[in-house]
């Protein structure tokens, strides 16, 4: 039988995949095992807190904001996940958010002294909020042209206050303002200050007009009274409207726009009828977001399209004629494309129609910016740079969710700033997320996932403005936060030094997150122990030979 190969070890941190997937590159890890191994570390709570919040804004200014509304793609590779359920990153980050709001947390300069040149942002949604923070607090003075009379883009006018209430927003764009950051409100670019004028004051220009833009349907009938986009109804909703559609809705999408919609139609006293050309399978919508409207009564017809609405005398929707539709192979986007029966058109009658199908940036007045090439979309680098003097970022490159738009403003903040003071962007380049096999999931014990608290649904319908979903509690945050493997790096354990019969092990006197024992290679035996016996997957083979 063979005898097992020699095995070094490396202390090698790894990418875990929290961080990996998460579109902000927020360092996820990071900030929860400074909190969760703050008595190792001899920090108090507030301590703790406080550091995980640093470090979090580091790279996103908005934690309370995210913490409520992001999909969380950074769930969907925890290593816990076929355990006893991913980590609540989202419930974590939203617990330290607000805690931060509530003692009042400031941001913190980069840089003591002011840089000479001028930076202008055109639009006040997550891009460019983003944006705006990093070069503010990299001293330089920042002026945000945003057209709406309040800031946040689609935060604001495209989330309904139930999921995203507005004083959270507005707390955490007051901190962004604090740096000294200028904002020109109701201010259109066309308008009120030409697109030339502001390369004239601006050394640099970033552009996140978003894409506030719904797409029509293109059917006959849709012109008239009693059919909106997606994003208009909900920003006139926002925006303190009465926007009663009628009796009977019809939502056409179903994406988060659509689900929003729907369930802001319903709080309205309407009846919702969601229509999606494919199945629930393939819905880019957040899953519980479908599931919670679902329970608030509004009905689902899937592979279901419009093909004419019609009209009475009156020019009033009568009803919306609907075509069944089949899966075909998939398309570009990866989804089965959906395919039209012959002879399955059915009418469903209705007193309003929201198409909330898509949508794209609003050009309005920045014709001189407006690319040509593909139409809608700007195109960028890699760091988000169009030109020598604009960048851009967020949904006027594509649609995404607002992590992403946050972090191309940071990407871009970062790349403007170095260009502007002859300095070197940092790497793109992301190493491999370490992978479940490991991380030895088997050695950490069972703890169950967070639940958090919640409205009851009868009263979602009753107070539709309240807040459904609310924080967990102090004492779930800190069990949440434990649950985390550290996966990629050194919590700790004593493994290793516990197991190595060498000595190759020592105490470190200064201890942190990731760094709690030495490592003397030179008394290495190569019996790969340590590395057999290291749970989170920080020890790894470095090589086969034995040190001579």
């Amino acid at each position: 039988m063979p005898s097992k190969p020699p095995m070094r070890p490396k202390q090698f941190e790894q990418l875990p995949p929290c961080r990996a997937n998460c579109p902000s590159g927020t360092d996820i890890r990071g900030w929860m095992t400074t909190i969760a191994q703050r008595k190792r570390i001899g920090l108090s709570d507030e301590e703790a807190y406080a550091a995980a919040w640093r470090k979090i804004v580091a790279v996103n200014p908005f934690p309370a904001v995210m913490g409520r509304v992001c999909p969380h793609p950074c769930e969907s590779g925890c290593n816990r996940l076929e355990k006893d359920g991913a980590v609540a990153v989202n419930q974590l980050e939203r617990f330290i958010g607000d805690w931060a709001l509530e003692r009042g947390l400031q941001h913190e300069l980069l840089e003591s002294e002011p840089q000479p040149e001028s930076i202008g942002v055109i639009g006040a949604g997550p891009a460019g909020l983003s944006f705006a923070y990093q070069m503010a607090r990299r001293g330089y003075s920042v002026t945000v042209y945003e057209r709406y009379p309040k800031p946040g883009g689609m935060l604001r006018y495209g989330i309904p206050v139930y999921r995203l209430p507005e004083d959270i927003l507005d707390a955490e764009i007051r901190r962004i303002v604090d740096l000294g950051v200028k904002l020109k409100l109701d201010t259109r670019i066309g308008r009120d200050v030409t697109a030339k004028e502001l390369q004239a004051r601006h050394q640099v220009v970033f552009l996140g007009i978003g894409a506030h833009k719904g797409l029509q349907l293109r059917v006959p009938g849709e012109a008239g009274p009693g059919v909106w986009t997606g994003t208009d109804y909900l920003s006139r909703i926002n925006q303190g409207e009465r926007m009663h559609l009628g009796k009977r809705v019809a939502v056409i999408g179903g994406g988060d726009t659509a689900i929003d919609a729907a369930r802001a139609a319903r709080r309205g006293g309407s009846e919702v009828t969601l229509l999606y050309r494919r199945t629930r399978r393939e819905m880019p919508a957040i899953d519980s977001e479908i599931e919670e409207a679902l329970q608030e009564g509004i009905q689902l017809e899937y592979l279901a399209a419009p093909v004419e609405i019609l009209r009475g005398d009156d020019d009033l929707l009568r009803s919306l004629v609907v075509q069944r539709m089949r899966l075909g192979d998939p398309d570009e986007s990866g989804r089965r494309r959906p395919i039209p029966i012959e002879g399955s058109e059915y009418e469903i009658p209705v007193d309003g129609v929201v198409a909330a199908i898509s949508q794209q940036p609003d050009w309005d007045g920045l014709d001189h910016l407006q690319p040509h090439e593909d139409g809608d979309w700007v195109r960028a680098d890699d760091r988000g740079q169009v030109n020598h003097q604009f960048w851009a970022g967020g949904d006027v490159l594509n649609l995404g969710i607002a992590s992403a738009a946050i972090y191309h403003g940071r990407l871009a903040a970062e790349s403007a700033h170095g260009r502007l003071r002859g300095q070197p962007t940092p790497d793109l380049h992301r190493p491999d997320p370490i992978e479940t096999t490991p991380a030895k999931v088997d050695y950490y014990s069972e703890k169950a996932r967070v639940t958090p608290r919640q409205l009851p649904v009868e009263d979602w319908l009753a107070n539709p403005e309240a807040e459904i979903h609310q924080a967990v509690t102090e004492e779930q945050f800190q069990e949440e936060v434990g649950r985390c493997l550290s996966c990629g790096q050194c919590f700790g354990c004593e493994h290793c030094w516990m197991y190595c019969a060498h000595g190759c092990f020592a105490r470190l006197d200064e201890i942190g997150p990731g760094a709690y024992f030495s490592l003397a290679l030179e008394k290495c035996q190569a019996c790969g122990k340590c590395i057999d016996v290291c749970p989170c997957g920080f020890l790894q083979v470095q090589a086969t030979e034995r040190p001579a």
